[in-house]
């Protein structure tokens, strides 16, 4: 047992316990230890704080008062291939405009209507007319349109007609002709991979930009606006950014063979992958624009079922929802979706085939109709009651 002292009223040890000494003497060092680093650490600081401060001191004496503006060099021609995209700039930029889509809001207290910038694009002068060429998406949520020309004069424009299935506007502004330089027209049936191409548009706003790629490749599908597939996609690795909408990507000839309208890139900017809408494409519904105001294509007048709700019925084919009065299909004797007395929904006439080639969904058969002119006819497969039949539609204009 300890040994223990009386100091009054507290009885204590006589004797610390050596467990405690060890303890009191470790935390003792340890204090020691963090102040002598401590004051090594700053005296380190401070020998470094005073050497870059003597090392900048010191370098004024590096200073030479006989230093000049270097001469410079020369150099020779600029290469031919720079030369032809100088020349393809300067040709086509007074073609190529900025448009700005503004929406129209009115103020709740004091009722005024003010007009908000709802973002800008890109765009091309078409004609002498003043018909200008940008994607529909572009001035998609717009109430009012300004297109700046190359000369930076604004003009109002008016819509002429838009083809959302194919994301592409027809605006016109009233210019007068001297103003206007309407972009040559190229092909594109005969585009390679590989070939020169090169966009010009207004990047995050910054107009009269160009840059240059190589068609990566034909042939590619993106989804339009409507969800629609836009078909003969042309890709390339020219810079298109937020902003390049709209614009023309042209061939090395100076021509357009396409409008720009997307980009593949998870972060918003150019990736390197690029899309454009075939020229052929532009100029076969543009002339319609101009013309209708619209774009009418084949069709046989039906209200067709989304894949969707097809699927969840078990429908291996497109359904027929509804069919319009007086239309191909209603001449044909096409059968619509109905709900019978007893309110029983009894199925409609199913398509399964176009001309022998199999169609399964809605997309399918836009497609395929899109290879045929009004007044066509073709032989249409359906499902009626779990039989298979075969009619004759003579195709006509719808929207």
């Amino acid at each position: 047992m300890w040994a223990e002292k009386n100091y009054g009223s507290l009885n204590l040890p006589d004797i610390t316990p050596p467990i405690i000494m060890q303890k009191l003497e470790a935390r003792r060092r340890a204090r020691q230890s963090n102040w002598i680093y401590g004051w090594a650490a700053a005296a380190v600081s401070l020998l470094a704080f005073v050497f870059v401060k003597q090392s900048w001191v010191d370098s004024a004496s590096l200073n030479d008062p006989r230093a000049a503006v270097r001469a410079v060099s020369p150099r020779g021609d600029l290469a031919s291939a720079e030369k032809a995209v100088i020349a393809l700039f300067r040709q086509a930029s007074p073609s190529v405009l900025h448009i700005t889509a503004i929406s129209v809001q009115r103020d709740l207290f004091t009722l005024n209507l003010y007009q908000i910038p709802e973002g800008t694009g890109s765009g091309f002068v078409w004609d002498h007319s003043g018909n200008i060429i940008t994607n529909f998406h572009v001035i998609q949520n717009a109430d009012v349109a300004q297109v700046t020309l190359g000369d930076q004069t604004t003009w109002k424009a008016r819509r002429v007609g838009v083809a959302p299935d194919k994301d592409i506007a027809v605006l016109r502004i009233d210019a007068p002709t001297n103003r206007l330089q309407p972009i040559p027209i190229g092909t594109s049936k005969d585009l390679q991979v590989g070939q020169s191409v090169f966009a010009i548009g207004n990047p995050f706003g910054l107009d009269q930009s160009l840059t240059t790629g190589v068609i990566s490749a034909l042939g590619r599908e993106i989804e339009s606006v409507t969800r629609r597939p836009i078909q003969g996609v042309i890709q390339t690795d020219a810079a298109i950014n937020p902003g390049n909408s709209g614009g023309p990507l042209l061939d090395s000839a100076g021509r357009l063979i396409g409008v720009n309208t997307a980009i593949y890139s998870p972060s918003g900017v150019s990736a390197g992958i690029g899309f454009a809408i075939p020229v052929d494409t532009v100029n076969r519904i543009v002339s319609e624009l101009i013309r209708y105001g619209k774009v009418t294509r084949p069709g046989i007048g039906v209200q067709i079922a989304e894949e969707q709700i097809a699927d969840r019925l078990g429908v291996k084919g497109i359904l027929i929802v509804e069919v319009v009065p007086g239309s191909a299909a209603a001449k044909a004797g096409l059968r619509p979706t109905q709900r019978e007395g007893s309110g029983r929904v009894r199925l409609g006439d199913v398509i399964t085939a176009v001309d022998g080639k199999k169609v399964e969904s809605p997309n399918e058969l836009f497609i395929l109709l899109e290879n045929y002119k009004v007044g066509d006819v073709v032989s249409i497969s359906l499902l009626r009651d779990g039989k298979v039949m075969q009619t004759k539609v003579t195709l006509e204009a719808v929207q």
